[in-house]
């Protein structure tokens, strides 16, 4: 029987929250889903976990890694028209998380569509800041810019057959995929009902290597942007105010400035580095990019809809 759609989930040394997102999806009011996990060489109990749940697993060397090329082997093997793509450290609060990503794909139309991101609250407090912006409580269908996020969205297989994931970005391949299909006249919207929760505790030089990773690839994606010591140093100021005003209004200010203008120190000079670095995506740019140190740390955090969320710890407490 066809599943009513596919999950591609990439994941390297997940099994701190593989096991979690796993169960997230088990308790899901849409069944007969294909769960596909693309790894890119776990030395932990990763593979051991994503077996245990009967999950197909797809394997590729560390070297051969890109966010876009772990997505087109792992949509590659989908069966599905509909694919949802999910990080291995993210987890859906509610039960109809799927069925919030499918609905909008009514309309032939649409070729992506992405969900809610909030952190736990071992995220920093700037991060948490990012996270309302980006990812507001009203939905928008259909929205103009090709922004989205490759951590909890779904797309259309067909139109990737026409378009795969570009795997010579560092990063910003859902963004570039977005923007071909805005080009084509299609529809990209953002449903606010489809909650996970992004466990992405980095440390402070893995929030610096994402941004430098991004900011190249977005310089890639639009060959005539430009961010200069001036973007750098105006970005900073104001994203950090932002942060600080809040975080007073929370009570927070003493406990949270110093992290404040840390974690935007890195965003933004993490940018600045991005735009600044030429060459190509070498091994040792892998290995400094998609290989970090240090493991994030995994927390609960619970949204605010008229849905029961899903009792995780109960699952835990069952097993």
């Amino acid at each position: 029987m066809k599943p009513n759609c596919s999950i591609v989930i990439r994941a390297f040394n997940e099994e701190d929250h593989i096991g979690r997102l796993l169960d997230g999806i088990l308790q899901q009011t849409v069944k007969e889903v294909e769960v596909i996990v693309v790894d890119s060489g776990s030395t932990d109990h990763t593979t051991d976990i994503v077996r245990s749940y009967n999950a197909t697993l797809v394997t590729i060397p560390p070297a051969d890694f890109t966010f876009g090329h772990s997505l087109n082997k792992g949509i590659e093997s989908a069966h599905a028209e509909i694919v949802l793509i999910a990080s291995a450290h993210v987890y859906p609060v509610y039960p109809d998380w799927i069925e919030q990503l499918l609905r909008p794909f009514k309309d032939p139309k649409i070729a992506l569509v992405y969900g809610k991101q909030r952190g736990t609250p071992a995220s920093h407090f700037s991060e948490q800041q990012i996270f309302l912006r980006w990812y507001p409580e009203e939905s928008q269908l259909p929205q103009e810019s090709p922004f989205c996020n490759n951590a909890n969205a779904a797309i259309r297989r067909s139109l990737w057959k026409e378009n795969p994931y570009d795997e010579n970005l560092p990063g910003l391949e859902d963004l570039a995929w977005a923007k071909w299909a805005l080009e084509r006249k299609y529809r990209i919207g953002y449903v606010s009902e489809a909650e996970i929760i992004h466990v992405h505790n980095e440390s402070w030089h893995g929030t610096h290597n994402r941004y430098k990773r991004e900011g190249m690839a977005f310089k890639q994606i639009y060959p005539n942007e430009r961010f200069g010591i001036r973007d750098l140093l105006f970005l900073f100021a104001k994203n950090a105010l932002s942060d600080m005003v809040q975080a007073a209004r929370q009570r927070q200010l003493l406990r949270q400035a110093f992290n404040i203008l840390r974690f935007r120190w890195n965003q933004f000079h993490g940018t600045f580095m991005g735009y600044r670095q030429s060459g190509p995506l070498t091994w040792q740019l892998k290995q400094s990019f998609y290989y970090p140190r240090n493991q994030m740390q995994h927390r609960i955090k619970l949204g605010n809809r008229p849905v029961e969320p899903i009792a995780y710890d109960k699952i835990s407490n069952n097993e």
